[in-house]
């Protein structure tokens, strides 16, 4: 049950659950949120590491405990947006706890050492994490690295 002064906020980003922790990938259209989420879902994969969609393009964010929550609208539940095919079933789970934020940024942007960003969304203060937009090969091993994934374990 949600934190009883906290509606539903709709959020523009793609939510995954990587081992026990939620990771939420926000940034513009057309950053790369659902290639970026792919690809940690594959590598997780292939390491033999749990991972699911919770929610791709749009999801409602509601605190719980104190925690940030987010689920993906029915209608697009199991849903990821494949750049130029469209929408496609994939794996998924209903709900995800979020633990860190990932911001898809120009390059420029970046900090270079990002230990300590935030980000607050719906009044839960997480760590946030900024790659570089449209640039799985850069973002790939920033977000292994942050979350001790192979090889990074």
């Amino acid at each position: 049950m949600p934190d009883a002064a906290t509606k539903p906020r709709n959020i523009h980003g793609t939510a995954i659950l990587i081992g026990e922790r939620g990771v939420l990938i926000t940034g513009p259209s057309g950053a790369g949120k659902t290639t970026l989420a792919l690809a940690l879902l594959d590598h997780c994969r292939i390491h033999g590491v749990f991972s699911r969609l919770v929610g791709d393009d749009q999801l409602f964010a509601t605190v719980h405990g104190g925690r940030l929550v987010c689920r993906a609208p029915a209608t697009i539940a199991g849903l990821a947006e494949v750049h130029g095919i469209g929408p496609r079933p994939l794996a998924f789970e209903p709900t995800g706890v979020i633990d860190l934020v990932v911001r898809l940024v120009e390059g420029a942007g970046m900090a270079r050492l990002q230990d300590e960003a935030t980000e607050t969304i719906a009044s839960c203060r997480l760590p946030r994490i900024d790659v570089p937009r449209q640039n799985v090969t850069a973002a790939l091993p920033m977000l292994t690295a942050r979350l001790s994934i192979q090889p990074f374990s």
